[in-house]
């Protein structure tokens, strides 16, 4: 039987050119105003999943 798609993790995680997995930053949503502007510029910045377990587990629900 075929695996469906994680939509959650769809939504959240991309897969890059070279097969790494691209994350966005949490505690980006709301009470941003206690929140400094350099704080928030910086959770602009996506990352990258940090260990190799984790990006597997990541591949595995988006079947990327």
């Amino acid at each position: 039987m075929k695996m469906k798609t994680h939509k959650g993790a769809a939504k959240r995680f991309k897969v890059t050119g070279s097969g790494k997995v691209r994350r966005f930053k949490a505690f980006k949503s709301h009470i941003l105003t206690k929140k400094t502007s350099k704080r928030k510029r910086r959770l602009r910045q996506a990352g990258l999943v940090a260990t190799t377990g984790d990006a597997k587990r990541v591949k595995r629900l988006i079947q990327a």
